[in-house]
């Protein structure tokens, strides 16, 4: 049986279309205003979930000069701080989800964010790359016995086995996503493989992919390894200020994400045989042999006399027709006539 998780209601698993999360995290740099418009926006293009982040900011980190690389000249605290949203008003991003019916989605960074999250009766968690060896938050988290997304970029197989076992041994849903933490990833340091390496590694837990490459192409061909969940930070523009801006899709790209990897799971599987579905167009698509001179009684057949042309609904199709070369005509037959069995002067197995 194919590995199956809910998501708050919503079935994730290769026998599902993927889940496209689009990831506002902190690109509202704060906002309640700016956050509830990029929840419509999202849900204009189609989103069925939309994913933020859960500051707290002095439970999660020491205040601290560290800037995030090259992702700003802004220490990392500022920028958290500066982007951190109340408690009331994430209750009101909750509700408002509710009110539009998408799924709401958060990463608590912190004890004390997942206790918030609690008090919002939140359905699922995902937890982010920086937290997957994170043991003592992962316990944490895993014991509320809610789905969790777990990232798993900067960690190797062994970290994420470790992780993995926690979360088990509390006996909650889980869900991998393959994930470079690079800001934007290269294409060549994307590594799509490591999904199928994911997959042949736990076979009972379905596998994503949290993609922070430019646009949506890498996105798109995780669908045709599997992904049953794609994540892509988001933002109503790109002008926009905001911490993952740079890295973010846009609305348009969003609806043709969301479109594209539903298409491409519909186009997976099968196998190479002629569908039913196909079986009338055989007869026009096909070629038939037909004569090409007219021929006599006696006369042998040859690349002379016969060749092979359209309709396909002759008795003998074009791949019978090695077989019937310099075997003799039983019967006088006019040119441009579809060529038959009656008109071999032998019997041939075709």
């Amino acid at each position: 049986m194919k590995s199956l998780v809910k998501i708050i209601g919503r079935d994730v698993g290769e026998d599902h279309p993927p889940l496209i999360i689009p990831e506002i995290g902190i690109n509202h740099e704060g906002s309640l205003d700016k956050a509830i418009m990029m929840i419509d926006s999202a849900i204009d293009a189609g989103a069925e979930i939309v994913k933020f982040q859960c500051h707290i900011t002095h439970h999660e980190m020491l205040q601290t000069d560290m800037k995030p690389g090259d992702i700003s000249n802004e220490t990392l605290w500022d920028i958290i701080k500066r982007c951190e949203l109340t408690e009331d008003e994430e209750y009101s991003i909750i509700n408002y989800c509710k009110q539009k019916k998408i799924i709401f989605l958060s990463t608590p960074f912190s004890r004390e964010a997942c206790d918030r999250l609690e008090s919002m009766n939140v359905g699922a968690y995902k937890i982010g790359s920086g937290e997957c060896n994170n043991l003592p938050l992962i316990h944490y988290v895993a014991s509320k016995k809610k789905a969790i997304i777990l990232s798993t970029g900067m960690n190797d197989m062994n970290s994420v086995i470790k992780t993995v076992n926690i979360i088990k041994s509390y006996g909650t849903q889980l869900i991998l996503m393959h994930c470079t933490s690079m800001y934007p990833t290269p294409y060549d340091k994307v590594r799509l493989g490591a999904i199928t390496e994911l997959k042949n590694k736990f076979p009972d837990i379905p596998i994503g992919f949290s993609d922070h490459s430019l646009g949506i192409a890498a996105s798109l061909g995780s669908v045709t390894l599997g992904s049953c969940i794609i994540e892509k930070h988001f933002t109503i523009s790109k002008s926009w200020p905001g911490p993952d801006t740079g890295i973010s899709i846009e609305p348009h790209e969003l609806k043709s994400l969301i479109e594209g990897s539903k298409i491409i799971w519909e186009s997976m599987g099968g196998k190479k045989d002629i569908l039913d579905e196909e079986k009338p167009v055989i007869d026009f698509a096909y070629a038939s042999i037909v004569s090409i001179k007219a021929i006599k009684k006696g006369e042998k057949f040859s690349l002379d006399n016969v060749w092979v042309k359209r309709p396909g609904n002759g008795e003998l199709l074009s791949d019978k027709f090695d077989k019937i070369l310099d075997t003799i005509a039983k019967q006088d037959i006019p040119i441009d006539s579809q060529i038959s069995i009656k008109d071999l002067d032998q019997n041939i197995e075709f």
